[in-house]
């Protein structure tokens, strides 16, 4: 869990089933061709590829070359590498031409990136041919620490917990408001649904140590936006070699959501 390519592969085991439900909601057309726009270590490429089934081809676009290196080992493995493609780009200014894909899909990427969302969702349904979708995919709850729903709020209301929202941003680009994004874009048909997955005990050692990331990940280091005794709480909660380990409870429940928007391009 040295490096966030480690994190993001860790995580797999807590979302793969959620993010799955998500795309098999979005009835892509079988073989068509689409891109995964922001796809990290192309996790969700290979589910995409999967979905939409012989005759596809995917491609996934990433600014970090390390995690494209990672996502085409993966890729090699996975028996269905002929279909998917990767290639280094930024979702600005996507290097396809217009009508280029069936569908682009995106996830915690759009309304994370320190980007104009507008522009950003006008520029991914560029790519996409009239009466293709455009859909954004993002985590955007979670209950993690049963038992202490104070301490839990208090941590989503640090500045890592409300990441990448912060102080002083206009309410519009809450990710949970990108149904007006794609209004404003011109898409039509706008769909949009919560996905929810959970774990409990007893955890596996796979499950265990996705959610270690996830607290790392999700609230990171807050000590100085917590009191003592809230900061002293969490760490008691959250550190493995803690007799208080909150995951050793044998009666461990957790949940998390993931939000995903969809629209249509005009004919």
């Amino acid at each position: 869990m040295d490096t966030y390519t480690d994190k993001l592969a860790l995580s797999d085991f807590l979302r793969e089933s959620t993010i799955r439900s998500a795309i098999r909601a979005l009835e892509l057309p079988p073989g068509s061709r689409g891109l995964d726009a922001g796809c990290g270590i192309g996790s969700n490429t290979l589910l995409l590829a999967e979905e939409v089934g012989p005759g596809c081809h995917v491609i996934g676009l990433d600014l970090s070359s390390e995690f494209l290196i990672v996502a085409k080992e993966i890729a090699k493995k996975s028996g269905i590498s002929e279909q998917i493609s990767f290639q280094e780009g930024d979702m600005n200014q996507l290097p396809f031409d217009k009508d280029s894909f069936d569908w682009v899909w995106s996830a915690d990427c759009v309304g994370y990136a320190p980007l104009e969302t507008l522009p950003l969702i006008k520029e991914l349904a560029r790519v996409v041919k009239p009466g293709g979708s455009v859909a954004i995919l993002a985590w955007s709850s979670q209950q993690l620490l049963p038992g202490y729903p104070l301490l839990e709020a208090r941590l989503n209301a640090t500045s890592s917990g409300i990441a990448p929202f912060v102080k002083g941003q206009r309410p519009e680009f809450h990710f949970l408001r990108a149904l007006g994004w794609f209004r404003d874009a011109g898409l039509e048909e706008l769909k949009v649904h919560t996905f929810a997955g959970d774990v409990h005990a007893p955890l596996s050692n796979n499950i265990c140590n996705a959610l270690i990331s996830l607290f790392q990940m999700r609230w990171g280091e807050p000590e100085a936006e917590l009191s003592q005794e809230d900061w002293a709480t969490y760490q008691r909660l959250s550190q493995p070699d803690s007799p208080d380990f909150i995951l050793n409870l044998t009666d461990y429940y957790a949940f998390f959501t993931y939000s995903l928007f969809q629209g249509k391009v005009s004919d």
